[in-house]
């Protein structure tokens, strides 16, 4: 490995993010930069191109697309509306209940949108100002909201978990695998955030909603129903082998359209048009961002970085604890400044080959890759999650910091359990065959 490319690289790309260039476009120019350092103009140039192209050459990319327009037709289509209701009858009666809903109602919508930005702006949008009417400090509304949106990057179905897979390249990392292995650890980050929001609920008094009659609950189950039904179809169709995860993605597009104009009609025909441009510009960045993270994964393969990065870490020893350790702490370090998907294009490739030397399953990985970096988009300065919370909220983002932080020990504390304990990512996959 050559020092000088690897200090271009890194200095263009922290250059390039402080004086406020998209990390997409950093991504890109960096890599270019040390393409020219390390090799002719020319080839680079041609190079660079090829690498972005072939790289969105994968029949699972059409996923996202997919996942993506779903998720619009969901924020859209009264579906935050119902969950939130349902999440009530589940939860509404306990201490702080309203944020127990707001976290319930955030793990179902994330986990039938596949969005984390969807999920905090649709349930933010609904939950922050009633919080707030009945008495819940602003911040603390702001920062459940926050925190707990994020639990659908990893109950399925997730973009994020599809584009590790495609990370994961020649390790063959099965996407129904990866779907199945994130329902444990989502439920048990829910469960962490809850344990803090009912600890915060009884200190401070906040307000218990009145159980709801019986009756009232199965209205509101059965509102919900249709909704719900899609989580089982999607993975119930994956699981079974009606269909693949790109297909599944097509058929999440159908059933919620068939939801959203249909059953529940609350989008309109002249509706979508904005919808789907909407989505255009969604898929647009995302695959942006993954052209360009192809393009430096390539440069960093080339300069031989996951290989001297591989040898560093064994160099501590062949200690699983430890090597483990040091790996969430650069991941969370890495969250705080990159975006969750050029992070695992990137450094998937780096840290994949340790992990599996130490016997971890690649399913297991990331899983723990995807909840670690997770916690990046709930953090300053990139944070896209946090910016949108505190945009839902209205209110500032150094507001938010102080009820943020033992919120941020709970989602840590989760991720260090779920690393440790690998039976909690890998129990379903293996039940149902993976």
């Amino acid at each position: 490995m050559d020092y000088l490319e690897v200090i271009v690289l890194v200095v263009s790309f922290v250059a390039l993010l402080a004086i406020g260039v998209p990390i997409a476009y950093s991504i890109g120019l960096s890599t270019v930069i040390t393409m020219l350092v390390s090799i002719m103009p020319m080839p680079a140039f041609t190079t660079i191109s090829q690498r972005m192209a072939t790289g969105l050459d994968s029949f699972a990319l059409l996923a996202i697309p997919f996942f993506i327009l779903a998720g619009q037709l969901m924020n859209s289509g009264g579906i935050a509306h119902r969950l939130i209701e349902f999440a009530k009858v589940l939860v509404g009666p306990i201490p702080g209940g309203l944020a127990f809903v707001n976290i319930v109602a955030n793990m179902l919508f994330g986990a039938i949108s596949g969005s984390a930005a969807a999920s905090a702006s649709a349930i933010g949008g609904f939950m922050h100002s009633r919080m707030v009417k009945e008495g819940y400090d602003a911040s603390y509304a702001a920062a459940v909201n926050i925190t707990s949106s994020t639990t659908g990057l990893i109950i399925p179905p997730s973009n994020v978990l599809i584009v590790y897979a495609l990370a994961a390249g020649g390790v063959g990392v099965s996407i129904g695998a990866l779907f199945l292995a994130g329902y444990l650890p989502g439920i048990l980050l829910g469960l962490g955030l809850m344990a803090v929001t009912g600890t915060i609920a009884v200190r401070r008094k906040y307000p218990t909603a009145e159980p709801v009659p019986f009756r009232t609950a199965v209205v509101k189950l059965l509102d919900a129903f249709p909704s719900l039904l899609l989580l089982f179809i999607v993975i119930g169709g994956i699981v079974v082998g009606i269909f693949t995860a790109t297909e599944a993605s097509a058929v999440a597009v159908l059933y919620t359209f068939i939801l959203s104009v249909f059953i529940y009609k609350e989008v309109k025909f002249k509706d979508l048009r904005g919808i789907f441009l909407s989505t255009i510009n969604t898929t647009a960045i995302v695959m942006l961002l993954i052209a360009t993270s192809i393009g430096m994964s390539w440069v960093m393969s080339y300069e031989n970085i996951p290989q001297t990065v591989s040898d560093t870490l064994m160099s501590f020893g062949e200690s699983k604890v430890t090597v483990l350790l040091i790996i969430n702490a650069i991941l969370l370090f890495v969250g705080i400044f990159m975006d969750m998907t050029p992070a695992v294009l990137i450094f998937t490739p780096i840290f994949l080959p340790v992990v599996m030397t130490l016997g971890l399953d690649p399913v297991h990985f990331g899983i723990m890759m995807v909840m670690n970096l997770s916690i990046g988009l709930c953090t300053p300065p990139v944070g896209s999650i946090l910016f949108i919370g505190c945009s839902v909220g209205k209110i500032g983002i150094e507001k938010v910091i102080k009820p943020l932080i033992p919120m941020y020990i709970a989602m840590i504390a989760v991720l260090l359990i779920v690393t440790y304990v690998p039976w909690i990512s890998m129990w379903l996959p293996r039940v149902f065959g993976f």
